[in-house]
C-alpha cells in the first residue's frame, strides 16, 4: 500500500478510456499518485487503444483489464469514471472521504467507419484524457 493519493479510473469494460487515463497519469504522475483502474466488466485491453498510446510514448501493453474492487473502491481517494454508464452505475463508495468525479469521453470502441476514422476517433479521445491528466496533475487534484 502507498501514501500517495489513490486514484481509481472506472469505465464500463475497462479496456479504452480508464486504460488510457491510467497509462496517462502513471507517465506524467505516477510519483505523485497510486494509480488504479477497472471496469463494471473487464472487456479485456483494446489493442487500438494499446497502439494510440504507443504513439504518444505510453506503453500499456502490461496494463489488465480489471472488475472494480469494493476494498481499492473504498480506499481510493479519488474515484473517476470516464463514461456515463460507469457514473450511473458505480457501486455504491461506502467511505465518505472519497472524492468522486465523473469526466465523460466518447467510447472510442464504438467508433465506426474506415480504419483510418475509426483510429482517428481513439487518437482524439486519447488527446482528450491526456489534457484532462495534465490539467489533473498541474492542479494537484
Amino acid at each position: 500500500m502507498s501514501d500517495k493519493p489513490l486514484v481509481y479510473f472506472l469505465c464500463t469494460g475497462n479496456s479504452c478510456r480508464s486504460q488510457m487515463a491510467d497509462g496517462f497519469l502513471n507517465a506524467l504522475g505516477g510519483d505523485k499518485y497510486e494509480v488504479k483502474s477497472a471496469g463494471l466488466e473487464a472487456h479485456g485491453l483494446h489493442p487500438r487503444a494499446v497502439q494510440v498510446m504507443k504513439e504518444a510514448g505510453v506503453d500499456i501493453s502490461g496494463n489488465t483489464s480489471d472488475v472494480i474492487n469494493p476494498d481499492i473502491l473504498n480506499r481510493a481517494t479519488y474515484v473517476i469514471t470516464l463514461c456515463g454508464h460507469a457514473d450511473e452505475h458505480c457501486p455504491v463508495i461506502q467511505n465518505p472521504n472519497v472524492i468522486k468525479w465523473h469526466w465523460g469521453f466518447d467510447d472510442p470502441a464504438k467508433a465506426t467507419g474506415t480504419e483510418d476514422e475509426i483510429m482517428a476517433q481513439f487518437r482524439n479521445v486519447r488527446d482528450a484524457i491526456k489534457a484532462r491528466i495534465e490539467a489533473f496533475v498541474q492542479q494537484g487534484k
